[in-house]
Formats: C-alpha cells, structure tokens, sequence
C-alpha cells in the first residue's frame, strides 16, 4: 500500500480519501497488484502518493481506467524521458496493435476506433508528464517540450489516418498548376509553435494547402472527384473531429481556429495565395503578433510536405518581421495589453497567473515586442521560445543587466505555479485556487510550507515582472509629462480629419506662430501649409494622422529654440513624407523625446545628415542612445561590432550580407558626421574614423568573397614549393592617406601572389589568375552594388597597373614590373598614399617592402620637379577655378586652386620621392601630416614652413568636411584663408619654382 510517510499531515485526509475509492473500486487482485509494485518500488510509491494529492485528474484516471493504469504502471513509463521521435514510436505501435496503422497490410479503418487509441495514448503520456513534473523529476522545459511532442504526434497521426482514409473517396489533391500531389500544412501557434505547451493547453492550428486544383484518381480507386479546397476542408474538420470530440475516453486536445484568416467567419482552409493575399492587405498587429510563434507542425506526413511548409514560412515572414525597425510594436503591444487589463478587471480575475499584472503574458510580450522591433534585422530574434530569447536581449544590451534572469526565474516560477493549477483537474484555468485545501496543496506542490509564504514569492515575482514590463512597454511617464507640456502647442498644428477640411489663413497662422516666439514665423507658416495641403498628408491613414498630429506639436516646440528654424523644419519634413507609409518612425519619434531632440540638432546642423535620414529611416534608431551616437569606437571595437552584426548572416546569404553592411556603414556614418557638427571629434579623428570604418569593412568583405570562392572552386594551390597563395587590398588616395571623407570614393589595387601555374583544389577548379580575378571581382560586386539601401561604396580601380586596360587584379611580381618600368612620375606619386588595408600578413610585408624600395629610388630632381609641376598645371587648369582673374579672386576652390589641397598633397608627394633616398623614413606613413612632421624632423623641412604647411592643409579639410556635410561644393569666398593660400604659394615656389 502507498506510504504516508513522504506526506505532510494536512494532506493524509486526501491521499486517504483515495486510496478509500481505490479500494472500492478494484478488486482484491487488483489492489495486490499495486500493493506489490509498491512494494518494489518504494521511491515511485512515494511518488505515486505525492501524485494523488496533488492531481485529481491522475488519480481518477487510476479509479476509472485500472487495469490500463496498473499495466502502465509496470512498465515504469514515469522514469523515462522520450524524444518526439520516441513518442510517435510509441503511438505507432499502440495504432499497429489495433490495425489502425495505413502502412501495415493488415489496416482497417474504423474511425472511432482510432479516435480511441488517440485518446488512450493521451491518457498514458499525461500521466507520464504530469508524474514527473509534479514529482520534479522533470523540470518546466521538459514538461512543455513534452506536451508540445505529444500535441504534434497525434495531430500528424490524425492527418496521416485521415488524409489515406479520403485519398481512398476523392483521390489525390494535385496542383492546378504544377500537377503534383498537394499537402495540407499544419501550423502550430501560440505556445505550440514555441514548444511552450501547458498540461491543459488547447493548440491553435492554421490550416493551409500550396496550391488551388482538383483531386485525381490515380491508383486509390477513387469515384468521385473534388476541388482541393473542398478536400482539405473535409480533411480538417476529420482532424479536428478527432483531437478535440469529447467522448468516454475524453478527448485528446482541445482545438482552436480562431486564428485564421477571418477568424471564425473565414474559411476553415486556405491556399498559399489567399494566405498571402490576406496578410498582405487585411493583417492585422495582434496577428504579426501571433505569427511570431507560427511553426509547421504538421505536413511532411504527405508529400512534398515538407518543402511546403518552408514555402510557407518564406511566405509569412515578410508580414511577421519588417525589414525596418518597428516601433509600432510597442505602441500595438500596449493596445493588446490594455485590451487584458480591461477584461482582467471586466472578469476580476486579477489572481490569473498568464493574463493578470506581472504574468506570463507580459514576460511574453516583453520579448515580443523586441521580436517585432527588431526580428526583421536579427534573425537570432525569430527563436520562439522566451527562455532562450531573455539572455539574447540582455546580452544585446535591450533588457537591463541581470534582467533575463530575473525573468527567466519568474518565468519558470509562474509557468510551474500554471502546470499545478491545470493539473489538479486537467482544466484550462489559470487563476489561483480560492479554497483554501487548494491553495494549500497548490503550495506545497511548489515546495512551500503554507500557501501564505508561497503567495508572498509569487507577489514577488510579479511585481518584478510588472516593473521591467512597465519599462518595457507602458507608456514612459516623460511621455506623459510630455502631453503636458506640448499641449500649449497643439492650437499651432491643425488635425485635419478629411481633404475638406479648411486650412488656415498664412497671415493668422504666421502671427500665431509669432505670438509662441518662432523666429522665422512667416517661412515656417509656409512650410507647415505646403505639408498640410501636400497629398502625402491627404492620403495617410488613420493610424498615421494620429500619429502625425502627436509628433508635430512636439516638433514645433523644439523648432521655437531656434535662431533659424525654417530650414531645419523643411529638411525634417522631407523625412516626414518619406515615411508616410512607415509611420513606425513617427511614433519612435514621438515616443522617445532625447531621439526627437537629437534629429532637430543634427538636422538644423547638417543637410547631409538630414537627406541620410530621409533616405534610410532605419538610421532614425541610432538617434535613440546619445551615449553611442557620441561615442565613436576603435577600430578594434568597430571590428567587433561588425563581426557580431555579420555572425546573424549565414556566409552563403550574399544579400543579407550586403544589407547588413551598408547599414553598418550608414550607421556609423551618421555617428561621425553626428560627433563631427557637434565638434565632439576634430576633423583628424573624423578622418580616422571613416577610414577604420572603410578598412573593417574592407576587411570582412574580402572574408566574405574568399569564403564563397573556396566554396565553389576550392583554395589556390601553390606549386614548386612556393607559399600558400596570398591576397591583399591596397588602399590609395584618400583611403590610402587616412584622409576619408563623408561619401569618399575607394581607390583600390588588388594583388596576389599565386603561381599561375597553380589551380585551386576544389571540384569547379580554376587556374590561380582566374580565381584571385573573381575574387576581386566578387568584392567590386559587393561594394559597388545598388541595393535597396545604395551601394556601400564607390570603387575607383584606376589606379591599377596600366589602368582600365590593365588587369583587375595583378600579381605582386606583375605590379613591381610595371612600378620599375612602366609607371609615371604621378603614379609614383599615387604610390606615396598607399597601404595595405586588408589581407594577408605576409603579402602585406612584401608589398610594404617593395613600395619603400620604389619610394626610395635615387631620381633626378630635376626631371622630377618638371613632372610634378606639370601634372599640377594640367590639374589646376582642369579643376580648379576658370574665368576671368576678377572671377578667380571672388572663390577659392579649396582642393584645385593655387595654395590649396593639391599643392600640399604635391609638395609632400614631391619631396617622398626626391629624398627618401637620403632619409628613408619618410616613406614609413602615408598620410600627409605624418609626412610633414617627418620632414621637419630630418630637418628638409624648415619648421615655420612644415607647421604652416599643417596648420594649411588642416585647415582646408575642416572647411570642406563642413561643406560636404551641407551638400555644398568645396569652393569659399575669395577673402577666405588669403593668409594660408600665400603661404602654400611661396613655399611652392621656394621647392618646385614658379
């Protein structure tokens, strides 16, 4: 007989009053049957015990099925842990037994039959699950993995039974189209599709089929055929029959449809283009919400199943995750919350574990909600289950340090506390028990002495929830306070509800204007009627209005600050109007103040900022944290960054790749531009930054070329005993000189040094030159593409050996040829500028070798004074200012003008060339202020000339950084740097005469 001795004393009246029914019920062999396997089994008995106290719908099972339970019970199922694989085992064999399994010879379809064994099957794996969860032999994760396990099997049983027994009628569903056997799909939602199932869950199922057309004969004998709607709908309606029918036996799972398209009132089946169609023009939030979830549980029970379902998925995706950042999740999260909270206190049902203040469903949402901001970019974020996901968002730096694990432990609290509640009774409830032996047993489930204490830890746990779910998702109290103080400004915005609406008059609405104290009333009134008239306005949605007429009120007040607020205005709208159709911008904007205050800075800063922003929204994120907006990393920590972003990508996922990229890029090119109108980086390390910047991506993109070379035609082979083949990226120009600027092209040399007698090993093999030709090809592809957010860089290879009729790609031994015997004064020149900026270490010695080499070739002064100056004339006439000398004195183009850029970057390049021969260590940089502080240091530099020559050529830069981020060319006023220009000129003449 079961012991009492594991038992508290409260609870002996229980397991007594069971093991009173048992007696009643079962016979004397019976009851020796158990008393001998207790016997035996003296740990499990206390388990048994522990089990009938804590699960009337265990024991009952035990009263009213014994025989069944008593065979159960010797096979000792509550020891084992069982794979899905396992699971659907088990069910086989249990159908084969009763000639229900389609594959055996001996089938025979009886429907109710099946039905039963389903059911029976049910019966012993919850008694399995329920065992060991309430005895902690399982923990949470195990229990819903198992229940998720069972609720596929018997659904991929019940499709299999079902689909054979129609096939057998109607015939085979075929594609209209592709004339092939049709599937139908099952996809899991909610907890099932996240693997999440409770003892007492029902599972919401999506049923759908790829493609419209008839059922065919074939070989099933079939008389009559049918559409594959119809098909699919009667093959739903017999799975559903089966899973969820109460009968005697009970009933396997309780089915809900309610999410399908149109709900209740849609049809219970739907193609891939319906599906498709619906979500596109009729999806709603709570539905993406929903698809997060989704999963195919059910369809390779058929053929072509399986591809079926990933067709689906590829399908849903797009609906389910933007490409952008969705702010509107939290903005449709907390509409889906408030609806709960409303029905929550409607029922008075606050004591509810899932739907009350600090339950499940807000741990949910909070991992949701980032899901849904952020799924679009971060695929790690499209994992399903919320254990998984919390750390990922802490780590991530989105949930608050030590975060995840004070949810997680929530989590798994509230989820148990949910398990104790269903399987008391196998009822679908999640409130708390208000009988007190209840609450006491639920307690003691949850290892606590009395229901008080464990109360008080679950009050706990839920205000935990609750807070890091208000920071989250509630609406932030400075937004409140923000309705406040905006309010005085809602009068200046008018809410238009319809294209007939009036607007207002230009000279009452400019004196309003005036009357807040907005410089430039008139001009903003202007602009403020044109948006308002403009169609893109006429035609918003609903949605968006509202959300427009929350974010101008807000945009005005912080326009009234300005001394010249107009043309911020005008450069903010443009961004405005382009997301009228993403109106998820305007609520980040609206929700996040700081965000808001930094686009008006950076936009009344910087037109180039502004028309990044318009052109790529998405950017309007790295507005959210000033901390990193103004905070440039290193190169080392831009490495990293990017190496983190790249590793959600899979190698062979060229346009993810891409993507990835160029808002890399973009991002951090707003952060530079960002710090430098700010004066928070001097124009040096803005220079710095761009070119770590290029240089990390550089670096990853030749990573990623060579990764799918390799894949498809192996590594390059050396021969003869040479050196594993080597590959380097050599920057020139700008790139070169660590001199980038916002939107600087990339001027690029590749070299190798591979035999071309060598080829690569893999089954596509290709000699050594084809392959390292493609391989800078693959990089020109990838940097030079225009995709959907432009191309990630210009590339300019002309500098090449023998230019653009030269080859892509050069070998080291090719390009030292070409360099001695071949290149011109101004390619030497070039040469003075270039690095490697990407490849391998020892190629990148040996090229670094022979460049000092070429620099410091003993040359003839004056032959080369002759080209430099000549090179420099046929620029200065080319580029530089033309016209009249009146016309020449009124501008001074910064670069090409006489005493400007140019004649710098000459004048340095010159002297590399002429001297390094006596002091090599001019040709260890290749920036030109390095280069300069060289020279003074050998001493071929006077000291006034070298410092005036920086002070110059620093100078020039800023004020063209600053035109560039204003969209404006690097031309000045004449009486502009008259002091530098002279200086530069006379220096010139003092080196390179006249």
């Amino acid at each position: 007989m079961l012991s009492f001795d594991s038992i508290p004393a409260r609870f002996h009246p229980v397991l007594q009053r069971q093991l009173e029914l048992w007696q009643d019920r079962t016979s004397e062999d019976q009851q020796q049957r158990l008393n001998d396997w207790a016997a035996t089994h003296p740990d499990a008995a206390q388990q048994l015990a522990r089990l009938w106290v804590t699960s009337d719908y265990a024991a009952k099972i035990a009263l009213d099925q014994t025989d069944p339970f008593l065979l159960w019970l010797g096979s000792e199922p509550y020891a084992q842990t069982l794979t899905q694989v396992e699971m659907a085992g088990q069910l086989a064999l249990r159908l084969a037994e009763h000639n229900l399994d389609i594959t055996s010879d001996g089938f025979e379809a009886d429907d109710k039959a099946f039905d039963r064994q389903l059911r029976c099957f049910r019966r012993d794996m919850m008694l399995r699950i329920l065992w060991r969860d309430f005895c902690r032999l399982a923990d949470m994760t195990e229990t819903t993995r198992d229940m998720s396990h069972l609720a596929e099997v018997t659904i991929q049983a019940a499709m299999a039974y079902h689909h054979h027994q129609l096939q057998g009628r109607f015939g085979i569903p075929m594609g209209k189209y592709s004339n092939t056997p049709q599937p139908m799909v099952v996809l899991g939602m909610g907890k099932l599709g996240g693997f999440e199932l409770n003892v007492s869950s029902d599972i919401d199922l999506i049923f759908t089929y790829p493609e419209s057309g008839e059922t065919q004969p074939g070989d099933t004998g079939a008389k009559r055929s049918i559409s594959n709607q119809e098909y699919f709908i009667k093959l739903g309606q017999k799975v559903i029959n089966s899973l969820d029918s109460v009968t005697g036996d009970g009933f396997v799972f309780r089915v809900d449809m309610r999410l399908r398209p149109y709900g209740q009132s849609g049809a219970l089946v739907l193609n891939f283009d319906a599906m498709e169609e619906y979500y596109q023009t009729q999806g709603r939030e709570w539905e993406r919400y929903a698809m997060i979830k989704a999963r195919v549980v059910s369809g390779e029970v058929m053929p072509g199943g399986e591809q079926a379902g990933e067709q689906l998925m590829d399908l849903l995706r797009p609906f389910t995750y933007r490409r952008y950042l969705d702010f509107s999740a939290i903005d449709s999260m907390r509409d889906m919350k408030t609806l709960i909270n409303r029905e929550v206190q409607r029922k008075g049902i606050s004591t509810d574990v899932k739907l009350g203040a600090g339950g499940i469903r807000e741990i949910e949402f909070i991992v949701q909600v980032f899901q849904m901001i952020r799924g679009g970019k971060d695929v790690r974020l499209r994992e399903r289950q919320v254990l998984l996901l919390l750390p990922l968002l802490e780590e991530e730096g989105f949930l608050p340090e030590g975060a995840a694990a004070e949810l997680s432990d929530a989590y798994i609290f509230l989820r148990n506390t949910e398990h104790g509640i269903q399987g008391y009774q196998d009822k679908q409830t999640q409130s708390l028990p208000v009988d007190e032996p209840d609450q006491e047993r639920l307690a003691w489930l949850m290892g606590y002495d009395s229901f008080e204490i464990f109360h008080e830890d679950l009050a706990d746990f839920r205000v935990r929830v609750n807070a890091h779910f208000q920071d989250v998702i509630a609406e932030p109290e400075d937004s409140k306070q923000s309705d406040d103080d905006f309010a005085e400004w809602e009068p200046l915005w008018p809410k238009q509800s319809g294209p007939e609406d009036v607007l207002p008059d230009l000279e009452h609405y400019t004196s309003q204007l005036q009357e807040k104290g907005v410089v430039e009333p008139q001009q903003v009134a202007e602009i403020l009627l044109e948006l308002l008239s403009s169609r893109a306005l006429q035609t918003m949605q609903v949605d968006g209005r509202t959300r427009l007429d929350a974010l101008m009120p807000r945009l005005l007040a912080l326009l009234s600050e300005l001394q010249e607020p107009a043309e911020t205005l005008r450069r903010i709208l443009v961004l405005v109007e382009a997301v009228v159709r993403r109106t998820a911008y305007l609520l980040l904007l609206v929700e996040n103040p700081d965000a808001l205050r930094q686009l008006v800075r950076l936009c009344g800063s910087s037109s180039w900022i502004a028309d990044q922003l318009a052109q790529h929204p998405a950017l309007l994120d790295e507005l959210l944290d000033p901390r990193s907006l103004y905070s440039p990393p290193d190169k080392n920590a831009l490495r990293d960054e990017l190496r983190q972003q790249v590793l959600r990508v899979s190698w062979d996922d060229l346009e993810g790749q891409m993507e990835t990229l160029r808002y890399f890029r973009m991002a951090h090119g707003l952060r530079v531009a960002a710090s430098e109108v700010t004066d928070v980086l001097p124009l040096m390390k803005v220079s710095d930054y761009l070119t770590w910047l290029a240089e990390v991506i550089l670096e990853h993109v030749l990573n990623l070329a060579w990764q799918q070379m390799v894949e498809r035609h192996g590594r390059p082979q050396p021969v003869d005993g040479q050196p594993e083949p080597d590959f380097v990226v050599v920057g020139y120009g700008k790139l070169g000189g660590i001199e980038l600027g916002h939107g600087s092209d990339l001027d690029l040399v590749f070299i190798h040094d591979a035999s071309a007698k060598g080829y690569s090993d893999g089954e596509r093999s290709i000699d050594n030159q084809t392959f390292f030709t493609r391989l800078g090809q693959k990089m020109i592809h990838i940097l030079n593409t225009q995709t959907i957010s432009g191309k990630l860089y210009e590339v300019d290879m002309r500098l090449r050996p023998s230019g653009n009729s030269g080859l892509l790609v050069s070998s080291l031994t090719a390009f030292e040829k070409y360099q001695r015997n071949e290149a011109w004064t101004w390619e030497h020149q070039a040469l003075t500028r270039a690095r490697v900026v990407a490849g391998g270490e020892r190629l990148t010695a040996e090229f670094e070798a022979l460049r000092n080499d070429l620099l410091q070739q003993e040359r003839d002064e004056t032959s080369l004074k002759q080209d430099v100056v000549e090179m420099r004339e046929k620029m200065r006439a080319h580029l530089g200012t033309k016209g009249s000398e009146e016309k020449k004195a009124e501008q001074f183009h910064l670069k090409q003008d006489a005493g400007g850029i140019v004649d710098i970057e000459f004048l340095v390049q010159y002297a590399v060339l002429a001297w390094s021969v006596k002091a090599p260590e001019l040709c260890r940089w290749s920036d030109n202020i390095r280069i300069l502080e060289t020279l003074q240091q050998v001493g071929l530099l006077a000291d006034e000339e070298a410092s005036q020559l920086i002070e110059a050529y620093k100078a020039y830069r800023s004020a063209g950084h600053r035109l560039a981020l204003q969209r404006l060319p690097g031309v000045v006023g004449g009486e502009e740097f008259q002091a530098e220009r002279e200086s530069v000129k006379q220096i010139w003449n003092r080196y390179l005469g006249g």
